[in-house]
Parts: structure tokens; C-alpha cells; sequence
């Protein structure tokens, strides 16, 4: 797992689209912090984007990229000398500084504006309500696998403000309005949706097709002795 804190930036060396019969990918990205201690087969999160290194050098690292991790991503807008997000999965003793983030996306987002006030930046991103639905103001979303507060919440869009030191150490604030994030929601709340859309179906498993609306009712926790 990740924790959204960014260790630095890294540059697109090469991406060669339709690397895996055809429909998936392999990125080769510039490095030097993150390649500290890292071994082939080690997990890199690339723009959150949790990939598994396989080659090493010494200011590179290449992944192989599935077909549903580009249908999932911005990953496939990429291009040779793109700026990317890096972080190494946490160590068992390393301080946990953002939250859980787990490098699996939930989808993209758009930038719709950046606006400063006083020292901070404003970025505003819409996103689609199977993303917004899990999010909750003061909570944490990763954009781009940078662990952040949502400080507004509104209809169709959220917002986070970014401090200066943020801003230098990430890609956040070179994007533009109209390019596309990848978003991440805290994971917490994705497991409480499952188990309350689950909550008639114990021991049943969940079936396709079936509804995800909440199945808690009074009869229901009455019958449990509640």
C-alpha cells in the first residue's frame, strides 16, 4: 500500500502502447530517489497507479500496463517526457504521513480550474458521481496519487487546496483546465458502501445484478436482536 505522499517526480522515457498483444503497454520512466532499494518486482505507484517494476537501471525503472489499468487512468494520455508522481510502497516501519491509498483507481476526474488565494491554490475537479458519492468534505482523495483533503464538495465537483510545498514536489499545479486526473477514494468509505449494499446477503455472497441500495432496515435489525 501507499500513502499519497509523493517522494518525487520522474520523466516518461518511453511508452510503447500495445506491448501486451495488443492492448496494453510498457512504460519505461526517469528516477532517482525511488529507485533507492527498490528490486524488480517491487510496487511503484506512477501517478497513483500502483505497477510492478520490471527492469531496472540506474536512473530508470520500466512497468508493463494492463489494457484496464489505461481504460482506468490517465496513463495513456502519457507521453515521452511527461512529469509523473512516484512513491515506493510504504515500509512496515515508516511513518504514516496521508492516508491509505492503495494504488487502485476508481476513475478519472477533470481539472476545471486552478485559482490561488493567498498562499494556496485552489483545484477544482468534476468527476463522476460513482467517484463524488464517496467522497465526503474534509476527507481524503488522492488526485494523481497525491494524498489530499477535500475542502469543498458540491454537485458534479469537489476541491482541494494546495499548499506551496505540495505544488513543488508534485504535478499537481502544472496541469491546466480540461486535463484529466486520476482519482482514488479513501478506502474506508468504499468498503462501508459494499457492506451496507450487502447488508441482506450474509452468507449468500453477492450475486450480479443484484441491487447495491442499502438492505439495513428496522425489521432487519430487529430480527438480529437489535
Amino acid at each position: 500500500m501507499f500513502t499519497g505522499i509523493i517522494e518525487e517526480k520522474g520523466a516518461v522515457a518511453s511508452l510503447e502502447m500495445g506491448a501486451a498483444d495488443g492492448k496494453g503497454a510498457r512504460i519505461k520512466i526517469r528516477a532517482q530517489k525511488i529507485l533507492q532499494g527498490t528490486k524488480v518486482g517491487d510496487s511503484i505507484a506512477v501517478n497513483g497507479v500502483c505497477l510492478t517494476a520490471t527492469s531496472l537501471g540506474a536512473d530508470f525503472f520500466t512497468a508493463d500496463v494492463m489494457a484496464e489499468t489505461l481504460r482506468r487512468s490517465n496513463l495513456v494520455s502519457l507521453a515521452v517526457g511527461s512529469q509523473v508522481n512516484l512513491e515506493r510502497a510504504m515500509a512496515a516501519d515508516g511513518r504514516f504521513g496521508g492516508h491509505i491509498v492503495s494504488g487502485h483507481i476508481d476513475g478519472t476526474g477533470t481539472i476545471e480550474k486552478l485559482e490561488r488565494e493567498g498562499n494556496a491554490v485552489w483545484v477544482c475537479v468534476s468527476a463522476s458521481d460513482s467517484v463524488l458519492n464517496l467522497i465526503v468534505e474534509k476527507g481524503s482523495i488522492a488526485i494523481d496519487g497525491i494524498s489530499l483533503t477535500v475542502a469543498k464538495l458540491e454537485a458534479g465537483r469537489f476541491a482541494v487546496s494546495v499548499i506551496p510545498h505540495t505544488g513543488e514536489e508534485t504535478t499537481l499545479l502544472d496541469k491546466k483546465a480540461g486535463d484529466k486526473v486520476n482519482l482514488e477514494n479513501d478506502i474506508v468509505g468504499k468498503y462501508v458502501q459494499r457492506l451496507l449494499g450487502l447488508a441482506g446477503n450474509f452468507g449468500g455472497g453477492y450475486r450480479s445484478g443484484e441491487s447495491d441500495s442499502s438492505a439495513i432496515t428496522e425489521e432487519f435489525l430487529r430480527e438480529r436482536g437489535f
